[in-house]
């Protein structure tokens, strides 16, 4: 049996991005909890 290819960084986070722009609830969590930065910071 072979051994699995340990995945480098770069192509974790290529997948990691996938996945995100496929969900949509995800999607929308971050640029919520964006928005709530942004508007901290501009107070």
């Amino acid at each position: 049996m072979r051994k699995p290819r340990k995945r480098s960084f770069q192509e974790l986070v290529m997948e990691n991005k996938r996945q995100l722009l496929n969900d949509r609830d995800a999607l929308e969590k971050i640029e919520a909890r964006l928005e709530q930065k942004r508007m901290g910071k501009a107070e």
